[in-house]
């Protein structure tokens, strides 16, 4: 096999100061004769070499593209090719790689962006998600988002709005509020600026296409933001970012609200209550009913506590208990007077028990909605209801929410949700 000797020496920058490069990299400018630069620092590179050599240089002008390859593959001599940071990381590194052996390839990185981007914002970036929306679609920052990560640093694509689309995807997301939106312009070099921005407000026309984005959460007082009579947003409730299905969400909570039939007053019972959200906005649209949460998993009671205060309402009790428990000490009267039920969060076993134990004490007109996942508990619990005398009704809500990508929208899917219905009959 024959030895390759010719060399592609790939060199990750964050100046255009000669003098900041390590000297054994100076000194490999200076006798390297072909030079591949971007097109955006090819201007600054060339004044590198009318400084500080007489040697005559042979500049190629890259767009990261075929022609790039094409070229360095017809060079016989030793090759330096100019890199933005680390260009084995979101760089140029990972396609040479693929069309040129590793004896070939010589990478010497610089500090990335984001590394330079959080030590400028004096952030620590060791939690940190990183995502390259840099010619590819956003679906990868649609997924990091949803995440809601306490840092996302996103590297951005200015031909396809790469700004914009981040900003739509925050609105689109209800998450204009949870980040504070920071623009970072030509890191590490001359013309460096560092901004932030209101995801709602339209972005200045002077940002240079040199640019990355860094989201990071920020503490707010919910009741800070006028909260609407019916239909609250996902994010006015506090819930564990590691536990997302603690929240019933928006669309879901509307419909079973809209179900229940909330009267003026009278015992609501809220069984695997989560962050409680749903028995909370019920208290609210119907101050004077009496609701009762309950939900057995560790710190339940004061999470619903907090998204109460934020509410301005007040549960009557909040129990941090196994609903089975409460069945067999047989000393929760409230139990026994509950007009509407939500049934969540629990086997189904529990929930046949339930059913059981409370359709006796309940009237005609009182009602049970049960959302569920599991198709396979549907027959049984509709059965269930059957015999203790409630009429049926079974709902799939399926919903699809609008998020911007570089062509346009795409709809993406919630999960699907069963809504069982019984209404008392007699």
């Amino acid at each position: 096999m024959t030895q390759i000797k010719r060399k592609i020496h790939v060199i990750g920058i964050n100046s255009f100061e000669f003098r900041e490069l390590p000297l054994k990299l100076q000194k490999l400018f200076l006798k390297t004769e072909n030079i591949a630069v971007p097109d955006l620092y090819s201007a600054n590179i060339k004044v590198w070499a009318k400084n500080n050599t007489n040697k005559e240089k042979l500049f190629f002008v890259s767009r990261s593209d075929n022609k790039l390859i094409n070229w360095l593959k017809s060079q016989i001599t030793d090759v330096i090719l100019f890199s933005r940071g680390d260009p084995l990381w979101f760089g140029i590194g990972r396609i040479l790689l693929e069309n040129f052996s590793k004896e070939e390839l010589c990478f010497y990185p610089s500090n990335t962006c984001f590394q330079l981007a959080f030590s400028k914002l004096k952030i620590s970036w060791q939690e940190a998600i990183y995502v390259s929306i840099h010619g590819r679609d956003s679906t990868k920052l649609i997924e990091a988002l949803k995440l809601k990560p306490s840092s996302l640093a996103i590297i951005t694509d200015s031909n396809n709005r790469g700004l914009e689309v981040i900003q739509n995807n925050l609105l689109e997301l209800n998450l204009e509020s949870f980040y504070d939106f920071w623009i970072c312009e030509e890191i590490g070099f001359e013309n460096e600026k560092i901004r932030k921005f209101n995801p709602k407000e339209k972005l200045p026309s002077d940002i240079s296409n040199l640019n990355i984005a860094v989201l990071l959460k920020r503490e707010k007082d919910i009741q800070e933001k006028a909260i609407p009579l019916f239909g609250l947003k996902d994010d006015t409730f506090k819930t564990f970012e590691d536990r997302p299905n603690l929240l019933t969400k928006r669309d879901v909570r509307i419909q079973i609200l809209a179900d229940l039939e909330l009267p003026e007053n009278c015992t609501i019972w809220d069984i695997g209550a989560g962050c409680g959200s749903i028995g909370l906005e019920a208290l609210k649209l119907r101050p004077n009913l009496k609701l009762f949460c309950i939900d057995k998993r560790i710190g339940s009671k004061e999470l619903i506590s907090e998204n109460a205060r934020r509410l301005g309402v007040t549960p009557k009790d909040i129990f941090e208990e196994d609903i089975n428990n409460l069945f067999n000490s047989n000393n929760i009267n409230s139990l026994r007077e509950a007009k509407r039920i939500i049934i969540g969060g629990c086997n189904k076993k529990t929930k046949l028990r339930i059913i059981n134990e409370l359709s006796k004490d309940m009237n005609c007109g009182d009602i049970v909605v049960i959302p569920l996942i599991d198709i396979q508990s549907i027959k049984d619990l509709r059965e269930t209801l059957k015999e203790n005398n409630f009429e049926v009704n079974l709902n799939l809500i399926q919903t699809y929410k609008s998020l911007s990508i570089s062509e346009g929208i795409r709809m993406d899917p919630n999960n699907p949700i069963f809504l069982l219905r019984g209404r008392k009959l007699f």
